[in-house]
């Protein structure tokens, strides 16, 4: 048997401890403080590096969660985008049939497929928006061409090639416009140099 368990009356000295750390209540009261000391940095550390961790891997949670986000509505804008050339078809054979009397069954049909279509789009948010009279906007309008028109202010969309569509309120295509500019004023008539 050791000396501390036949000696009930001496001090249990820790084996990491020296020696003379059992003669000097003092110093071991010390030693003790300082590993104390020592753990609680430690702990400490392992805490924060917890934290972190978890923090990390939160953010990658939302991270992985946007980009999936971000993938599937990247690929619906490409589906959505190769429909649009379809609606725009629509409005043409509509606009060609309207004048045609004996194309109103044809007219009627080809209307409410576009409406359907319309319908099934709007569910998944695209939406037409109107671009006639108002404003020209580079981020909502594509210019492809320009028309001398004295009623309209200078830049204002006087007509429009094919409509714009929004996918949750962004520009998912521009709309075709044809933008009014200030007529020219004629040349003087006896200009001579």
């Amino acid at each position: 048997m050791s000396e501390h368990e036949t000696d009930p009356d001496s001090k249990l000295v820790p084996p990491d401890l020296p020696a003379e750390a059992a003669s000097d209540p003092g110093s071991e009261l010390r030693q003790l403080r300082e590993a104390l000391g020592a753990k609680t940095r430690e702990a400490e550390a392992h805490w924060e590096r917890y934290v972190r961790t978890v923090a990390e891997y939160d953010n990658a949670r939302k991270r992985a969660a946007r980009d999936r986000e971000e993938y599937i509505r990247t690929a619906n804008e490409a589906l959505l985008r190769e429909l649009l050339p379809a609606l725009d078809n629509f409005d043409r054979a509509l606009q060609a049939a309207r004048g045609d009397a004996g194309a109103a069954a044809v007219t009627a049909g080809v209307e409410l497929i576009q409406r359907e279509l319309l319908r099934v789009l709007e569910k998944v948010g695209v939406t037409p928006f109107a671009s006639l009279g108002a404003a020209f906007d580079p981020e909502r309008h594509e210019a492809i061409a320009r028309v001398p028109a004295s009623g309209e202010p200078e830049m204002t969309v006087v007509g429009e090639t094919a409509r714009g569509y929004l996918l949750h309120g962004r520009v998912l295509r521009p709309a075709m416009v044809t933008v009014a500019m200030t007529p020219e004023p004629d040349a003087p008539a006896g200009d001579a140099s």
